[in-house]
């Protein structure tokens, strides 16, 4: 069976968009911001535990490395490791982050790796940063599982991802023009938090937010998913480029949605989760049984009101 995403075109892409990619992240910087905002709120739900400085911090999907540099100053005798797929990102990281040339190297290491495959020992990891970085996997209990072989025993995992409603009018629009899919399908929360659940973590905590952008036109908002990698990676995507016919069929079905302030809309759904690695030892099954499945009703999850940029 074909993979879901083209992971050859999500690298050429995110590695092509890397040197603008500051510019257009202002969502990804927001987001980012709210999931580390999170790590006040556990610090008073854990106590004198959180306190503690983790020894290895990991920041998988890191782009430009803006979250592993807040990283490094709450935590600054922690080990920080900046992982991404793409080379250039992690070039962006240095050139931007005055801070990493005045860290020591062994307090801080860029590695170009997938976050399908870590390149960690077992137990080797304290805290697991990964923002909107799993939208672009398939596999969420395999990607999970591995988060969790890499973990402590009681290791933090900390990331967000994009929700179904995400573009649900740029996928509506195309629809209306073309068969071929242009927007990724994203897991829904429940999705979520059940790959959690399924690869031993415990006690996950799901929130969600629903952003609301505007765009001039289609073409804006195609610019700026061009200019954060955001391109069509589908496997089943059109491998040609879109016609002029079947783009402006697209922008006509988009036009009637314009707003009162002349603007498209453009919904982006984002799922944050929190949750621990379990004891060493502990068996993701036992029985034929879950060790760790509990109701998707009796997961907390915390939903936040729209927000409007």
């Amino acid at each position: 069976m074909a993979s879901l995403f083209d992971q050859h075109h999500i690298r050429h892409a995110f590695s092509r968009a890397a040197a603008g990619y500051d510019a257009a992240a202002a969502l990804q910087r927001e987001v980012g911001g709210r999931l580390l905002e999170s790590l006040d709120y556990l610090a008073l739900r854990q106590g004198e535990e959180a306190k503690r400085e983790p020894q290895v911090v990991l920041d998988v999907g890191c782009g430009p490395a803006h979250a592993a540099a807040a990283m490094k100053q709450r935590w600054p005798r922690a080990q920080v490791v900046a992982l991404d797929l793409a080379m250039p990102m992690l070039g962006q990281a240095r050139r931007q982050a005055g801070w990493w040339q005045r860290a020591r190297n062994r307090d801080f290491a860029r590695i170009n790796a997938d976050a399908r495959a870590l390149p960690f020992a077992e137990a080797s990891v304290d805290v697991l940063y990964s923002n909107l970085c799993l939208q672009w996997i398939e596999d969420l209990p395999a990607v999970f599982a591995g988060f969790r072989r890499v973990l402590k025993p009681g290791g933090m995992l900390l990331c967000s991802t994009f929700g179904p409603e995400t573009l649900q009018e740029l996928r509506d629009a195309f629809a209306a023009a073309d068969e071929r899919p242009h927007v990724s399908p994203f897991a829904s929360i429940a999705q979520f938090g059940d790959a959690l659940v399924h690869a031993g973590f415990r006690d996950p905590v799901l929130d969600r937010d629903r952003f609301g952008l505007g765009y001039d036109d289609l073409p804006a908002l195609m610019r700026e998913l061009r200019a954060l990698g955001a391109t069509n990676a589908l496997s089943s995507r059109r491998h040609t480029l879109t016609g002029r016919a079947r783009f402006a069929a697209a922008a006509a079905a988009y036009e009637p949605l314009r707003d009162a302030d002349g603007k498209l809309p453009g919904t982006w759904e984002v799922i944050y989760a929190h949750a621990w690695a379990p004891p060493a030892g502990a068996p993701i099954r036992e029985g034929g049984h879950e060790i760790a499945a509990v109701p998707l009703k009796s997961i907390p999850i915390r939903r936040k009101g729209r927000s409007e940029e």
